[in-house]
């Protein structure tokens, strides 16, 4: 079996260089999950995230290509899969070793918008849960974890500042800096074309949506041209890769 956990995440980065999630998001789970099928590895498993919903950042994007690219890939043994979730509480990169390095400073801690709002689980939580949808997998499908309620940064980073036995804007300030580049205020975890599908496990959720307008074979062939080429506008190219290939899109208002 194996685990696609490999990418990168942060949005403000692949914003300012698209070019690498090309090369590392979009070619590298290209180049693992091509590998899995030639060497028939039983299960290929992808983690996707919630950004890869109504994508409006770079990083989301490529993440939501590598979902389609899971539905494109055919092989006789190997059974295909992605398994999409919010933010992972201490996972590297994520806001709460953040906050507890400025909290360990003196503050102030820094918060994007009062309004901004995701999606959190725990680590041991996510790889349980993962581990169970790559048990589900039946090939070509999509799961959702349930995250629970969306979670305002601005109350975890109070939170965070209480349980330090301080007091928030008074022994430690926060601030708030703005949203940067490709940021949504809070993330979504399905397309409004997505239908849950309750499995076995009450936590696991399998999204319904036909791919039949996917047109498999010229997909996976602009994935290729992509990874392999220096083009003028990744960002341009990736955008229009989204817009052009996903069938859930046929479905969005213009």
């Amino acid at each position: 079996m194996v685990f696609h956990a490999a990418a990168y995440k942060h949005v403000t980065m692949l914003e300012m260089y698209p070019s690498e999630a090309v090369r590392v998001n979009i070619g590298g789970t290209l180049n693992v999950a091509e590998l899995s099928a030639a060497y028939e590895v039983e299960r290929f498993v992808l983690i996707s995230t919630d950004k890869a919903v109504n994508p409006t950042s770079v990083m989301g994007a490529s993440k939501r290509l590598c979902e389609l690219l899971v539905y494109a890939l055919d092989a006789h043994k190997t059974l295909f899969t992605a398994v999409r979730f919010g933010n992972v509480l201490g996972s590297r990169g994520s806001v709460v070793p953040t906050f507890n390095r400025q909290i360990d400073s003196g503050g102030p801690v820094t918060v994007t918008d009062p309004e901004m709002k995701r999606y959190f689980m725990s680590i041991p939580e996510a790889v349980n849960l993962v581990l169970h949808a790559a048990c589900l997998t039946k090939g070509h499908d999509l799961f959702m974890l349930e995250m629970g309620e969306l979670v305002p940064i601005v109350d975890l980073a109070e939170r965070m500042i209480r349980m330090r036995g301080l007091r928030p804007y008074a022994d430690i300030s926060i601030e708030f800096v703005g949203m940067r580049a490709g940021e949504k205020l809070y993330e979504e975890l399905q397309f409004n074309g997505e239908l849950p599908h309750p499995t076995i496990h009450p936590k696991i959720l399998e999204l319904v949506k036909s791919q039949n307008g996917l047109n498999k074979i010229s997909f996976l062939d602009k994935l290729r041209y992509l990874q392999d080429n220096r083009l003028p506008d990744y960002r341009e190219t990736i955008w229009d890769m989204v817009k052009t290939f996903d069938p859930i899109y046929e479905e969005l208002p213009s």
